[in-house]
């Protein structure tokens, strides 16, 4: 596999570009930094001993490709080829690829086995696929396009009110338009609230400038040999909800009409807080620079339909390398969004116009498909629902992708064009991922969720965001002076100079805490009492064991091994002995809890077959898949054994609820062990996320060494509230007294059998809470490693008893917001 270096002036954006395409090429990825100056705090520079450093260490067989930023950074990794052997210097490729695309996109190269060259070339075109989303009378529906004859046979038709929150948008339309285009029969869609239709439901296009919207009444009518078939398919994936309830959904659903999730002073909107922070400077929208289209006429229309379909056909493979890439980094259902896109390029409402224009017209193939895709974006742009005419630059940018294809030139990526805050209805892990920090100072949009995966992005490169602020951002103009105070989730609109002095006082004392925090991370977080807190890293594979000692871990709390199942379907023992050893290794005796698969057919797992559920957050998943497949799960724990055997591992099962589950767990391990004759040393540990665990925990506690809990999880379970759901956010709360009651009773079951309990969950992370669960007896936080310093710092500024205190106060609180209240009044 070729390896791949990434050289910046700035430590951190390395770092944060290496995450993102990781995430794209998986585990094993030969990918290392060279960010910064190799002096405390890696002050912006560049040093060509890191870079000749950071080569070898990525050094492969078939090549390393080095990506740079600018400036210094290509003559320092100049001089550095110029440093190394001879044998080694023709291997080695100075690529000018952009620095975030082209690492992303040289990943998904990298990973499938492509040539060093080849790599390059993949670097160059940028396929990170960034499809912007920037963001009345009523539409004319698009015609189905008449590509044949109407079939013969028996017809069927089904009403269906459509209960999804933004209705048949891109992801549920993109299920709807597979299931009827699987059957031998035509299946026409009519929206009976507005009369508008029938169209074709083969057609993407067609069935979303329907713009069917939640509430909506659809007539969906199949004829042919597979009518009954067809409408019978239909029924059962509408009350799948369109497959779109998964645990890992997103919600991305506006404020209710009408209002917004809270009160919000004059001048101000209320969101909801992503990723913490201050951020002051002019509102800026994406901007997608055109693709110059000549009108020029067809020299040779056969040549130029060719040219059309190799270019459509090139477009899909790039898309599905996304795909690949979003499911390896965030599950199945966001993947999804993917599905949409490859719909549009064997859409007939694009395609046949397209075909048209080149046959009849002589138009060249370029701008006759640019010429269908904007006369298709008319239609999405004039309907009434604001959430679903934003959809609309899903299918531009699919039109752009081709049309670069097409003309053999890069693809342009959105933009901003000066520094300032970005504004846009939502934005796609793609979007988030090429952004650069030091244009994008924060960002605020009108839709999302903060467990999003654009948002976890946006706190991993450390830029300030507020999600879920309601439509009425959107009118915004471009320049307003905006400051967003993310951590409270308010975005000010065009504030007085004492609000902006006020808030940039905070943000310099903020920055200047971190700093100092960051200094002291590597030290153990100890109470001002005596209490020792392991502060430990959640990781998603062996490359970001480094990144997690760097910023201060004790440990490792939680290794998600699921990743490394999602990338290319099961790995076998060996590959996951490796994986294993790599991250055991780079922790220098650090301990490492591996949780097993956590899987299930919310996040599906390529190679296994998991049937689809009605509710599968609530199915076959984690700790009940491992025991429905017994040499899947043994397989794992033989491979944990191995590594065991040479360093601090400890094995943690999730989505237990029973104490029969344990114990068939831990008789899996005793299997697993007696197959190795193993005598290793390991501890096991279950994860407190069902509530019944944390009700049962007594029961399990003698049969355990720890416990670590799931606040993401639980917090769902013991409130019924899809953590993804933003409409859901204020109730969905790990601060609930609820949830503390039940963290506080796993303690003290704990306790009682000298076991000790951890918390892994998002709440780890929250300042916030720190004194809470310090003070409920929690003795082991893990989190994202940029969280940290901050958490360690915090840590040592409390007193566990004073935290003893303050938790018994919490838990006696009526609501979430209440305990909240509590703890701003100890600030």
């Amino acid at each position: 596999m070729v390896g791949i270096v990434v050289v910046s002036h700035s430590h951190r954006l390395a770092q944060g570009v290496a995450e993102l395409a990781r995430e794209m090429g998986g585990p094993d990825l030969q990918l290392e930094i060279a960010g910064g100056l190799a002096t405390e705090g890696n002050p912006t520079g560049t040093d060509t001993v890191l870079v000749m450093e950071a080569i070898e260490r990525a050094w492969s067989g078939d090549g390393v490709l080095v990506l740079m930023d600018l400036g210094s950074a290509v003559l320092s990794a100049e001089m550095a080829l110029d440093m190394l052997p001879q044998e080694r210097r023709a291997k080695v490729l100075l690529c000018e690829a952009p620095l975030v695309e082209g690492a992303v996109a040289a990943a998904v190269a990298a990973r499938v086995g492509s040539s060093l060259d080849e790599v390059a070339q993949e670097a160059r075109g940028g396929l990170a696929g960034k499809a912007a989303h920037l963001g009345a009378g009523a539409p004319t529906p698009m015609a189905a396009p008449a590509a044949r004859a109407p079939r013969a046979g028996p017809t069927r038709s089904i009403a269906i009110t459509v209960a999804n929150p933004h209705g048949l948008h891109a992801r549920p339309a993109a299920r709807f338009v597979q299931t009827a285009s699987a059957f031998d029969a035509d299946v026409l869609v009519t929206d009976r609230t507005t009369a508008r239709g029938p169209v074709s439901a083969r057609s993407m296009n067609a069935v979303a400038t329907l713009g069917v919207v939640r509430g909506h009444e659809i007539e969906v009518s199949a004829t042919g040999p597979e009518a009954e078939a067809a409408i019978e398919a239909i029924r059962a994936l509408s009350a799948r909800s369109f497959d779109e309830a998964p645990e890992e959904a997103v919600a991305v659903v506006s404020p209710p009409a009408g209002a917004e999730p809270e009160a919000a002073a004059p001048g101000t909107l209320r969101g909801i807080p992503a990723s913490p922070g201050i951020a002051i400077g002019p509102a800026r929208r994406f901007h997608v620079p055109d693709i110059e289209v000549a009108d020029r006429p067809a020299e040779d229309r056969a040549e130029e339909l060719r040219a059309l379909d190799g270019a459509i056909e090139a477009t899909r493979s790039d898309i599905e390398a996304q795909r690949t890439g979003a499911a390896t980094r965030v599950g199945a259902y966001e993947s999804a969004i993917f599905e949409a896109h490859l719909l549009f390029l064997g859409d007939e409402a694009l395609l046949e116009p397209a075909r048209r224009a080149i046959r009849e017209e002589g138009l060249a193939a370029a701008p006759a498909w640019r010429d269908a895709v904007e006369e298709v974006a008319a239609l999405w742009e004039g309907l009434d629902d604001r959430y679903l005419r934003a959809r609309v630059d899903d299918m531009r940018s699919v039109g752009r992708q081709v049309l670069a294809r097409l003309l053999g030139v890069p693809l342009p990526r959105p933009q901003l064009t000066e520094p300032g805050i970005l504004v846009a209805g939502d934005l796609t892990p793609a979007d988030t991922a090429g952004l650069e920090p030091a244009r994008v100072l924060g960002i605020a949009t009108a839709f999302g969720a903060p467990a999003s995966h654009a948002a976890v992005i946006a706190r991993a490169l450390g830029i300030p965001a507020v999600v879920g602020a309601g439509e009425a951002l959107l009118s915004i103009a471009e320049g307003t002076p905006l400051a967003l105070d993310a951590s409270a989730g308010i975005v000010h609109i065009a504030p007085g100079g004492d609000v902006a002095a006020s808030l940039a006082a905070r943000r310099a004392a903020s920055e200047a805490d971190l700093a100092e925090a960051r200094r002291s991370a590597s030290g153990p977080a100890v109470t001002t009492d005596g209490v020792t807190v392991e502060v430990a890293a959640n990781i998603g594979g062996p490359q970001e064991a480094t990144a997690a000692v760097q910023a201060g871990a004790d440990a490792v709390g939680l290794f998600r091994t699921e990743f490394l199942f999602l990338e290319k379907g099961v790995p076998d023992e060996d590959e996951q002995e490796a994986a294993y050893r790599r991250a055991a290794e780079a922790l220098g005796g650090r301990p490492m809890i591996v949780r097993t698969l956590d899987a299930g057919a919310d996040k599906p797992v390529p190679g296994l077959d998991q049937p689809p559920e009605k509710n599968p957050f609530l199915g076959v998943r984690g700790i009940r898949l491992g025991l429905e497949l017994p040499e899947l799960l043994e397989s794992q724990l033989r491979a944990l054994l191995r590594v065991a055997a040479d360093h601090p591992v400890r094995v943690m099962f999730p989505m237990v609820a029973t104490r029969d589950e344990l114990r068939a767990a831990r008789a899996a391990l005793e299997r697993a062990r007696a197959r190795l004759r193993s005598d290793a040393h390991m501890d096991v540990g279950v994860m407190v996320e069902v509530p019944a665990a944390a009700l049962m925990a007594d029961v399990l506690a003698p049969e355990v060494d720890f416990f670590s809990i799931g606040t993401n999880d639980l917090t769902q379970y013991v409130l019924a509230a899809d953590r993804g759901n933003e409409r859901l956010a204020t109730l969905a709360d790990p601060l609930h007294p609820a949830v503390l009651r039940l963290i506080r009773r796993t303690v003290e079951a704990a306790e009682t059998c000298g076991r000790w309990v951890g918390v892994c969950g998002e709440l780890a992370g929250d300042l916030e809470a720190t004194p809470v669960l310090i003070g409920l007896g929690v003795r082991e936080l893990s989190m994202a490693s940029p969280s940290i310093p901050v958490v360690k710092r915090a840590v040592r500024s409390i007193a566990a008893r004073a935290a003893a205190a303050l938790a018994h106060d919490a838990l006696a609180q009526p609501t979430a917001g209440a305990v909240r209240d509590l703890l701003a009044g100890r600030r």
